[in-house]
């Protein structure tokens, strides 16, 4: 099923095709909302979105206010200043759902079959009145777990919106399908530091973001909206590579995807290439059949990798210590932070010196 359906007005503007940028407006709750520095790692994604665009052809506009719902957002008359301000070109994100399903709440609940899509439709109608982009974009989902498994806490919510973009439609970013994939393939641990998830401040909150997942949440958003709107494409100033299709165990390749622990493959070597000695290899995944080697290796006092030639290009980076490095007859002080750079036809040498160890990461192609 087609998950993003595209409206003939997303394509009849360009970015600062007059010059000022167009904006973009965010009508939401606490998940995209904006918040101090006091209220700090609390991060919405909303509060993340302007990173990825260029400010000289888009300006992120952020309405969105925690606590609200569809219903309460119009209520407390904040729909009304978007309205005011929108003009030919520029965009509303519409992304409610939290607080809809309150129903102990009767200033928040909106029925999902009948209210809900009634105030969406609101929302649409002030957008199109103006000459902007209406864009819906599904609840983003919490990380909640139940038995091992991701509860998904806004599907009555999710669908009724779905079903209202088709039959009005409107473009529609389907942030509860990508969110959910996202949270699965992190897992419910590895998913925790992009939550509010704090001791340090007593919190354990599922819903709300950390800067981490605000990030990665408005960079959902994002790329959804550039599949809508190629023309963004331009605009980027950040990559939008955050795509999880499917939640593999290893990849393509034959030997899975892993992770080691140096101290399980260090290896004691004398200085290679008639270097003095002794020294100490960590030769990551060499078993794996990898196009390229990485490998750290350890010069520990008085060590050095004699002098050579270079038959591939050849990366060195310097984590930690002190070397007298030699390239093509010409000697380098070179310390913690240098990367060395040996072309094909080069040759090079390196000396550990000083009391520490020198710490040298390599990197080759196979």
């Amino acid at each position: 099923m087609l998950r993003l359906l595209l409206s003939l007005s997303l394509l009849s503007f360009a970015p600062g095709a007059l010059g000022a940028p167009h904006r973009v407006f965010i009508a939401g709750d606490s998940t995209a909302a904006e918040y101090g520095p006091e209220r700090a790692p609390l991060t919405g994604w909303g509060q993340a979105l302007q990173t990825y665009l260029d400010p000289a052809a888009w300006e992120v506009r952020n309405h969105a206010k925690a606590g609200r719902s569809a219903r309460s957002f119009i209520e407390e008359a904040r729909l009304a200043p978007i309205a005011a301000a929108l003009q030919p070109g520029d965009v509303l994100l519409i992304q409610f759902g939290h607080n809809d399903a309150k129903f102990e709440d009767a200033t928040r609940y909106t029925e999902p079959a009948s209210a809900y899509p009634q105030y969406l439709t609101q929302y649409v109608q002030v957008a199109r009145d103006k000459g902007a982009t209406p864009v819906l974009i599904t609840p983003v989902a919490r990380l909640l777990y139940d038995f091992g498994s991701l509860l998904d806490t806004h599907a009555l919510y999710t669908q009724a919106m779905k079903q209202l973009a088709s039959r009005e439609q409107v473009a529609l970013i389907d942030l509860n399908d990508s969110s959910t994939r996202w949270i699965r393939a992190l897992g419910e641990q590895g998913a925790r530091p992009y939550f509010m998830f704090v001791p340090e401040q007593n919190k354990a909150d599922g819903t709300h973001f950390s800067a981490a997942g605000a990030n990665a949440v408005a960079c959902l958003v994002m790329r959804d909206w550039v599949a809508l709107r190629p023309g963004l494409t331009s605009a980027l100033k950040r990559d939008i590579d955050c795509e999880v299709r499917r939640a593999g165990q290893g990849g393509d390749a034959a030997t899975p995807s892993r992770v080691v622990h140096e101290r399980d493959i260090a290896v004691t070597q004398p200085g290679p290439h008639g270097g003095a000695g002794p020294t100490t290899a960590y030769p990551f995944f060499a078993e794996d059949g990898l196009p390229f080697v990485l490998r750290k290796r350890v010069l520990h006092k008085g060590a050095g990798i004699g002098l050579h030639p270079q038959h591939k290009d050849e990366i060195y980076y310097i984590v930690s210590g002190r070397g007298s490095y030699v390239l093509d007859g010409t000697r380098h002080d070179v310390a913690a932070g240098d990367a060395l750079l040996t072309r094909a036809g080069s040759r090079h040498a390196l000396q550990q010196v000083g009391e520490d160890d020198l710490v040298v990461l390599l990197a080759y192609p196979r």
